[in-house]
C-alpha cells in the first residue's frame, strides 16, 4: 500500500566522478570517463583503474580516525554524512533504536589486509597491527556507521559480490516495510584497487587491456569492449517510509518501490547464457512495484564491459522490454566499483527519476550489432515515472531496485 512505499530523503555519493553528489552527477551527465593509469597498480598485468582522487580522508576525519579506518570505511562515512545532511535528519534528536544500517561491500578492507600480510612476511608476527581486524572485517563499516550516527537499531553488511550495494537497498526497504526502523542509512562501498585483487582479475581475463588508452577502455555495450576498469567509492541513501517523509515536511528524491533478487544457481562467475537469472529479478521487481514492462522508461544496466555479461543482459532486456526504454552503464565513466556499483548507480537512478535526465553511456562510439537495445549516447531529457538499476554478482547473485518518481 501507498504508506509503505520507501521514500529515498538523502544522498551521499564518493566516487571517482566526484567526492560528492552533485559533482559525481555532473561528471556523468557529461560522459567523462575517469579511468587513468594507476601508480598504486604498477608492476600488476592491467594498471589502469577509476581511482577516487582528491579525497583526503586525514582532513575529513583527523588524522587519528583516517588511520584506524580502511580506505572503505572512509568512503561510507564521508558519503553517509552528506547523505544524512542531504535528508534533512537529525541524528542528534532521532531515536536510535529505530534507525538502522545495511550496507554492501564485496571484499571489505581488503587493502589493509594486503599491507598487514606483507609486514608479517617481511618483519615479524609482533609486528602487525592491532588494528587489523577492526579495520579489513567487513561487518566493520555497518559498526562505524552506526557509532557515527548513533544508529542502534538493526547493523549489518550483506556480500552478494557485485550487487551488494543493490542487495543492501532491498535489505534495507525489508526492514522499513516490516517496521523494524523508521530509517535506514543503506548503500555500498569498495575499496578494492589493490595489488592482489586486481590481479586475480587480470588472470581472469575480464579487465580491459587497454592500457594505453585508459580513457576509453570502460566502453559498456561497445563493439569494441574488452573487459571492466576497476573502479572504487561509496554510495548512501537515506530510507524512509513515505507517509513519515511527508509527514516531517522532507523533500523526497524519488521512491523504491520494488526489489527482486536471485540466483543463477550456474556458475562462478559466468551469467547463465540465456539470462534467465537476471531475466526473473528483473519481473520480481517490477511484480514487486506493482508494475508491468512497458512502465520502465530508464534501465541503469549492469553493463561492465565484459562481452559476455553485456551481450546476456542486452538480450534479456530486449526481451523483456520490447518497447526500448533508454538504457544506460555508467560505468563507461566510474568504472566497475563491485561492491558499491549497485548502490552507486541506484543513486544516479534516482537522480536520472527526480531531474528528468538519462545520462550517457561513455565510450559507446559504435553499438555492437549483436545488442538490440536503445542505449544512450549522450544526455537525454525525460521523464522517468519508473526507472530500474540491474546489478549482478560472482556467483549468479542478481539485484534489481525499481525506483519511481516521487
Amino acid at each position: 500500500m501507498a504508506g509503505m512505499d520507501v521514500a529515498v530523503t538523502g544522498l551521499g555519493l564518493v566516487t571517482p566522478a566526484g567526492n560528492d553528489t552533485a559533482r559525481s552527477w555532473q561528471t556523468i551527465c557529461a560522459g567523462q570517463p575517469t579511468a587513468d593509469v594507476d601508480p598504486g597498480l604498477a608492476g600488476n598485468p592491467v594498471s589502469i583503474s577509476c581511482r577516487v582522487t582528491g579525497f583526503d580522508p586525514e582532513e575529513l576525519l583527523g588524522a587519528r580516525r583516517a588511520h584506524r579506518l580502511d580506505r572503505f570505511v572512509q568512503f561510507a562515512v564521508i558519503a553517509a554524512r552528506e547523505a544524512v545532511a542531504d535528508s534533512g535528519l537529525d541524528p542528534a534528536t532521532w531515536d536510535g533504536a529505530r534507525v538502522g544500517v545495511v550496507m554492501g561491500t564485496a571484499g571489505g578492507g581488503a587493502a589493509t589486509f594486503e599491507a598487514q600480510h606483507r609486514v608479517l612476511m617481511e618483519e615479524s608476527p609482533s609486528w602487525v597491527s592491532p588494528l587489523t581486524l577492526p579495520m579489513h572485517l567487513p561487518n566493520m563499516v555497518a559498526g562505524q556507521l552506526a557509532m557515527e550516527f548513533g544508529a542502534t537499531g538493526p547493523d549489518l553488511v550483506v556480500a552478494t559480490a557485485c550487487a551488494s550495494g543493490a542487495t543492501a537497498l532491498g535489505t534495507a526497504r525489508d526492514l522499513l516495510q516490516l517496521g523494524r526502523c523508521d530509517v535506514v542509512l543503506a548503500g555500498g562501498t569498495e575499496a578494492l584497487l589493490n595489488p592482489v585483487t586486481m590481479a586475480g582479475f587480470a588472470k581472469m581475463g575480464a579487465l580491459s587491456k587497454r592500457q594505453d588508452m585508459p580513457a576509453e577502455a570502460s566502453r559498456p555495450f561497445d563493439v569494441d569492449r574488452d573487459g571492466f576498469v576497476g573502479g572504487e567509492g561509496a554510495a548512501l541513501l537515506v530510507l524512509e517510509r513515505v507517509d513519515d517523509a511527508r509527514a516531517r515536511g522532507a523533500r523526497i528524491r524519488a521512491r523504491l518501490v520494488g526489489y527482486g533478487a536471485t540466483a543463477d544457481a550456474h556458475h562462478v562467475t559466468a551469467p547463465h547464457p540465456d539470462g534467465v537469472g537476471i531475466e526473473a529479478a528483473v519481473r520480481a521487481a517490477l511484480a514487486d512495484a506493482g508494475a508491468v514492462p512497458s512502465d520502465v522508461g530508464h534501465v541503469n544496466a549492469h553493463g561492465t564491459s565484459t562481452p559476455l555479461n553485456d551481450l546476456v543482459e542486452a538480450t534479456m532486456l530486449s526481451r523483456v522490454l520490447p518497447h526500448r526504454p533508454l538504457v544506460t552503464s555508467t560505468k563507461g565513466v566510474t568504472g566497475h566499483m563491485m561492491g558499491a556499483a549497485g548502490a552507486v548507480e541506484a543513486a544516479f537512478s534516482v537522480l536520472a527519476v527526480e531531474q528528468g535526465l538519462v545520462p550517457p553511456t561513455a565510450n559507446l562510439n559504435k553499438l555492437d550489432p549483436k545488442i538490440d537495445i536503445d542505449v544512450a549516447a549522450r544526455v537525454t531529457p525525460r521523464r522517468i515515472d519508473l526507472a530500474i538499476s540491474d546489478s549482478f554478482g560472482f556467483g549468479g547473485q542478481n539485484a534489481v531496485l525499481a525506483f519511481a518518481r516521487a
